[in-house]
């Protein structure tokens, strides 16, 4: 069939020309046109509107809109009335209708579409560093290699190039070129190695890039929302607590990357001693603070060796703070994944003064759970008990940041429920600030920007260092509440080997909290209900007893069942216990 026999000669000549054209640049849409070219060739009907064309293979609303502004030109270039848009027409009722009404009928002008709005890409995505990237090279420049390309994008980019931001993913930065070959902003030629340039559309975005891009809110240019928590005053929901979005899934039971290791023991457990129970708070030590003179340390940020991008790219999380300017110090902690310290300019000069080491605790510590992660943790009891740790830990600004990554929607409605739960459970009960970020680029940027709000905050100020041999796991806790009450205006700290010590999860745990740990692995016990059976039955071996002197028989299972309930069923709100939660702890404790 010839062109002029076609239906549709004026438009086939033209999808013709830009085919040829994308055969000239070696553009990837020279397919699409070809596909266009000849669905178009072999039809036999002729469409009055271009945008008929869509039900045509090859044929988008793009490319649609294209042929429909050309008739346009050439229909106002030779003196002819444009066809009318097919929706005009639906919209329009009897043509007849409007007879009787007079001028009023022929007046009203029919509804101009809406021209799409040109496309900029989002600041800082991939496809905005590549198009910022291809355009410093200039208009001379006959293409960049891809290896050239990524190296001159990569600073204009949240997201890396080489490596994807989520590891349950294959997606990098670069899958956007994908984007910008399709939309014809980019053509690529050479075999085997590729070269990659603008096409004029590419140019007129890069120069709408020129004009738009301005840091927002929320970039890796703004600055970091500072949390403001505390046992005064707990942090409030924010308004952005919404439901993340998902995508592909994630099997809780098989990820590599997010089974739980065990903490390795540091050596500081024995630094403090366990000490004498404080009655009140004349019996609380006095003593002489070490201070520490602005000028005399830096802030630095600690993360936990175990936080890691993936088995194969360990060092990722250090490695992109150190391009921020952050060099974090990683070693294994025994509390949260990530704190500052204020370390000694002068090594030696802490211990000589009577703290160990040449690092101080600061009042800020991190708790970083992906969204898996949270769910195993509330499912497996670790959700409760980790609280429950930074609440002994004597942290005064705890920030429990939560990864969004991408799960199956299917499997994540089942704990969307408790998920939302316990997020608001750790802001108004615990006085904790929530963070949630969308992958752990984002992780990364927020706790740069902490560290460098820290570093303005703290070295400008003296610190007043507890000397450790006032301290004890037992006066611990009660001494800084009394400093803070006392004290408001001070800001009292203890050495990190002294911190670790009162921290650590093995030698200094005594048996109330060995009790509380084990009552918290029963299913629905969370810590304020074990706290709550503490009181009553001090000892495992008390609670044990208990269960004994019900008796046996079926009127002793009884009783057993309803042991705990029958005692703490008055309580209201989180604290009370259920006889569900009752009879599962009977089933555990006294083996009914």
């Amino acid at each position: 069939m010839s062109q002029n026999s076609c239906a549709n000669p004026l438009l086939l000549e033209w999808v013709k020309d830009w085919w040829e054209t994308a055969r000239e640049r070696n553009s990837k849409g020279v397919t699409t046109y070809k596909h266009a070219y000849d669905s178009l060739k072999a039809c036999p009907i002729a469409f009055e509107h271009p945008s008929s064309l869509q039900q045509l293979k090859g044929f988008g609303p793009k490319l649609c809109e294209r042929l429909t502004e050309k008739l346009r030109a050439h229909c106002e270039e030779n003196g002819l009335p444009m066809p009318p848009h097919p929706s005009s027409k639906k919209r329009g009722s009897n043509p007849t209708a409007g007879a009787d009404d007079g001028e009023e009928g022929d007046a009203r002008p029919a509804k101009k579409a809406k021209k799409p709005k040109p496309y900029v890409p989002a600041y800082r995505s991939g496809a905005y560093a590549l198009v910022v990237a291809l355009s410093k090279a200039g208009q001379e420049v006959v293409g960049m290699p891809k290896a050239d390309l990524i190296e001159e994008a990569q600073p204009h980019c949240d997201s890396s190039f080489s490596a994807p931001s989520d590891p349950t993913k294959f997606y990098t930065a670069w899958n956007s070129m994908k984007t910008l070959l399709q939309k014809e902003l980019v053509y690529e030629r050479g075999r085997p190695l590729k070269r990659y340039a603008l096409t004029d559309e590419g140019w007129e975005v890069a120069k709408r890039i020129r004009e738009t891009a301005v840091p927002k809110a929320g970039t890796s240019d703004a600055s970091p929302t500072v949390p403001v928590a505390g046992p005064s005053r707990p942090a409030t929901l924010p308004a952005t607590t919404a439901r993340p979005a998902f995508a592909e899934p994630i099997s809780l039971d098989d990820d590599d990357d997010v089974v739980p290791q065990p903490r390795r023991a540091t050596g500081f457990e024995n630094v403090v001693a366990d000490g004498a129970v404080v009655p009140d708070d004349a019996d609380l030590p006095s003593f002489t603070p070490i201070r520490l003179a602005p000028g005399t340390f830096t802030v630095e940020l600690l993360l936990d060796n175990r936080e890691i991008r993936a088995k194969t790219d360990r060092d990722y999380m250090q490695e992109e703070l150190a391009k921020r300017g952050i060099k974090p110090i990683v070693r294994a902690l025994e509390l949260g994944d990530a704190l500052w310290v204020a370390r000694c300019k002068q090594p030696g000069w802490l211990p000589r003064q009577g703290a160990e080491g040449d690092e101080v605790v600061l009042d800020w510590v991190v708790e970083r759970k992906r969204l898996d992660d949270l769910i195993g943790s509330l499912r497996d009891g670790r959700f409760h008990e980790q609280k429950f740790r930074l609440k002994r830990s004597g942290v005064k600004n705890v920030i429990y940041l939560v990864e969004e990554i991408s799960m199956d929607s299917t499997h994540f409605h089942k704990y969307e429920e408790a998920v939302q739960s316990a997020m608001a459970s750790m802001q108004v009960v615990n006085g904790y600030f929530l963070k949630q970020t969308q992958k752990m680029d984002d992780t990364i940027r927020y706790l740069a920007s902490m560290t460098k709000m820290l570093k303005s905050v703290y070295e400008g100020k003296t610190l007043d260092v507890i000397p450790t041999g006032v301290l004890t796991t037992k006066n611990y806790l009660p001494l800084l509440k009394h400093l803070r009450e006392t004290q408001p205006s001070a800001s009292h700290h203890i050495s990190y080997p002294a911190f670790a010590s009162l921290a650590s999860k093995s030698s200094n745990m005594a048996l109330r909290d060995l009790f509380l740990k084990m009552l918290m692995c029963s299913k629905g016990v969370t810590g304020e209900k074990a706290i709550e059976i503490q009181k009553v039955w001090k000892t495992p071996n008390e609670f044990v007893k208990a269960f004994e002197q019900c008796g046996t028989g079926e009127e002793g299972k009884r009783r057993k069942m309803d042991l705990v309930a029958n005692k703490l069923g008055h309580l209201v709100g989180r604290k009370k216990i259920s006889k569900a939660v009752s009879q599962k702890l009977a089933e555990v404790w006294a083996e009914v």
